[in-house]
Order: structure tokens, then C-alpha cells, then sequence
């Protein structure tokens, strides 16, 4: 039997927890609580609202929101689609005009090109040469036709950490709403709504070792009447989000996140160490390059460029999981739009590959991934024929 890879690809999805499991567990079968929610005229839907409402607190405090500014999603996907189509579409007229970035996630970036395709004008933002969008950057683009501003807090590629409350000043005084997606930064950044000026911001649940499917979307006090459903058929999540709830993701999610808010302080020093230890064990790899800004970043994803010499991709991902580009770019196996942003060419960007830490990773793992990268260097031939364009 093959030996399993070592994982080194947590920012794309995290194993879920054994202790999410196991509250997840407790919302399926009949001896369990498998009720809906939206049932509450007996004991069982009564159950299954309450670990509902238990689950929304959980997510609002490692946030710093209000319970009743939780809506539940799908995924941040999802909350990405609500936030910019809903305040967009909330408004009753068309045009208007929304600020993003280059290197945001596909599904802002996607969802942004539609909203053009239907007369909505986009400033796409370049990143500066640390892979960073500026607050000045933001204010300098903002119109007076300027409704909503939709930036990352932290790239999902560079691992970057945007100046989330500098921008969301800026934006606040300009009058515009402003959007985050968080799910790379939720449970790796000390996020506190009750003070950043945020208006909407996406979370989704399996960045946070809880399950896939489930996610949320915080709507603050200045978006509640500024938002229109984008799923529609019973009036769910106070008519913003239709459709049964799902007790068993909501209540694991809701388990993830507040292990993400008690182990906040252990696993970050943690990955902070490990972090360390692989950068140094490959310091002597000619032409390594980190990519992006070396201190305004989370310590859990690295993206690494080799500029030099061979680099055998393909013989590393049989013993490495690593993400050669974004998982939102893998389907189309094209060059990384973040990479391109930053201004590297399609065969540099096909040198990259981002390396992510968690909460399983353990000091050996660095040591022995370290050991393959710097074996793959070695050994591969002097050109990787997979980087051609």
C-alpha cells in the first residue's frame, strides 16, 4: 500500500476536527438531534433550533459580531455572491460602480464580471509589489458612484494580510459598503467586527477544521436594509437566506470555530515555530523567493517561486501535497492570476507552489518536506517542462 503524501495544503481545505466530528455526530440519526429547525411547535425542532442559535453565537463571538448579524450559507462562495449581487441588486436602478482587486478569489472575482456584464462598473485594483492593497490605493479609486468595496483579508495564494481596518476607514467615510472575505484569515487573524469598520464579511467552514457545504455571511448594521436575497422560498435567516438549515454543519461549524477562538494563541505560536524551521531549511535552495510581503502576513501559507535551476513539480506532489496555484484556478490548470498580478510571467508563475500549515503539522513533516523540495531541486532536469505556457 503507498504510503500517504505528507499534507501540506491546508488553505485549500482542513481535515475536520475529530471533536467537530463528534458534535456533528449528534445531529444525525433518530437517536439524535436531526430535527429542523424551522420546526419549533415540538421537542424535536425545538432541539434542532437551539444548537442552531448555539452555533450562530459561537460564530459571532470568535468574531466579535451579534449573533442576529450571522446569516448561514453554503460557504463563503456563497456569501461572496449574496454580498456583492445583493447590495448591488438592493439598490433598484442599474449601473453603479464596486472596487476589487486583481488577486481576489475567483468567486468575487466571477461574481464582479457579471455584475459588469449587467452595467455595473469595477475598478480591479493592482496589488502593490508585496502582493497588498493599500487604503490609499482604495481611496484613490473610489467615485462618486462608488457603492460597495469588495477586498480579501488575506490572499488565499500569498498568504498576505491586507490592512483591513485602515481600508474599511477610508470606505466608511466615503459612504460605500464594505466587504470582506475572511475565509483565509478566520481562526489565523484576530478579527473584531464590534471595531473594524466592516460592513459584510464571508466565512466558510472548512478553512476552520470544520465541514464542507456550511458557511456564513456577517451583515453589519449599515448593510441589513442594503441587501437582497439571492436564494429565495421561505424566508430563512431573516428572509435573507432561504432554504432548511442544516443542523449538523451549522453545530459543527459553529464547535470549529470556537476551538479556532481556544487554540488561537497555542496554534499560532505553533505554526509561527514550524514556519521558521521550513524557511530555514531551505534558505540554501538558489533562487528560492517568498512571494509577497515578508512581515504583513499570516505564518500558515508560504508561496514559494524556484527562479533557478531545475524543479520537478510533478515527482514532489507523489510524496507532497502542495497546491501548484489556488484551487480556484486548478480546474482550468491555467498560470495563477494572483501570480500574474505580481508580475510574473507564465513560467515563473508555473515554478510557484504554495505550501500551507496547520494544526496537524508536526516538526517532522517540515523536516521531511523540506528534505523532498530540496531533493526535487536537485535532481530535476534544468528545465520543468510542466511550467511552459
Amino acid at each position: 500500500m503507498n504510503k500517504r503524501p505528507l499534507y501540506f495544503d491546508y488553505a485549500a481545505t482542513t481535515p475536520v476536527d475529530e471533536r467537530v466530528i463528534q458534535v456533528m455526530l449528534e445531529c444525525l440519526g433518530f437517536n439524535a438531534n436531526f430535527g429542523n429547525p424551522a420546526s419549533s411547535s415540538h421537542a424535536f425542532g425545538q432541539a434542532a433550533r437551539r444548537s442552531v442559535e448555539h452555533a450562530r453565537q459561537q460564530v459571532a463571538q470568535l468574531v466579535g459580531a451579534q449573533p442576529e448579524q450571522i446569516v448561514w450559507t453554503s460557504g463563503a462562495t456563497e456569501s461572496n455572491n449574496l454580498a456583492l449581487k445583493g447590495v448591488l441588486q438592493a439598490r433598484g436602478v442599474e449601473g453603479g460602480h464596486i472596487i476589487t482587486s486583481q488577486i481576489e478569489h475567483k468567486a468575487v472575482l466571477d461574481t464582479a464580471r457579471q455584475l459588469q456584464e449587467s452595467g455595473v462598473a469595477v475598478t480591479y485594483l493592482l496589488p502593490d509589489a508585496q502582493g497588498l492593497i493599500s487604503a490609499q490605493a482604495v481611496s484613490e479609486a473610489l467615485r462618486d458612484d462608488t457603492i460597495l468595496v469588495s477586498l480579501m483579508l488575506v490572499n488565499n495564494e500569498l498568504g498576505t494580510l491586507n490592512d483591513i481596518p485602515a481600508i474599511g476607514q477610508v470606505v466608511r467615510e466615503h459612504g460605500a459598503l464594505l466587504h470582506v472575505d475572511a475565509a483565509q484569515g478566520v481562526g489565523k487573524v484576530a478579527i473584531d467586527l464590534e471595531r473594524w469598520p466592516v460592513d459584510l464579511m464571508s466565512f466558510s467552514a472548512h478553512k476552520v477544521y470544520g465541514p464542507k457545504g456550511i458557511g456564513a455571511l456577517y451583515v453589519g448594521a449599515r448593510a441589513q436594509r442594503r441587501l437582497q436575497a439571492q436564494i429565495h422560498g421561505g424566508g430563512h435567516e431573516g428572509g435573507l437566506r432561504s432554504g432548511t438549515l442544516a443542523t449538523h454543519q451549522i453545530a459543527a461549524m459553529g464547535a470549529a470555530f470556537a476551538l479556532a477562538g481556544e487554540l488561537f494563541d497555542e496554534e499560532t505560536a505553533t505554526i509561527v515555530r514550524l514556519r521558521q524551521r521550513l524557511l530555514e531549511q531551505l534558505a540554501g535552495v538558489a533562487g528560492l523567493r517568498l512571494n509577497g510581503s515578508a512581515t504583513q502576513r499570516i505564518p500558515h501559507t508560504l508561496s514559494l517561486t524556484f527562479s533557478e535551476g531545475g524543479f520537478d513539480a510533478a515527482a514532489l506532489s507523489a510524496s507532497l501535497a502542495f497546491s501548484a496555484t489556488s484551487a480556484c484556478n486548478s480546474a482550468s490548470n491555467a498560470p495563477s492570476h494572483v501570480l500574474l498580478a505580481l508580475g510574473h510571467d507564465p513560467l515563473q508563475a508555473g515554478r510557484t507552489i504554495r505550501l500551507s500549515l496547520g494544526r496537524f503539522t508536526r516538526e517532522e513533516d517540515v523536516d521531511r518536506a523540506a528534505q523532498l523540495i530540496k531533493a526535487s531541486c536537485a535532481t530535476a532536469p534544468a528545465f520543468w517542462a510542466g511550467a511552459q505556457s
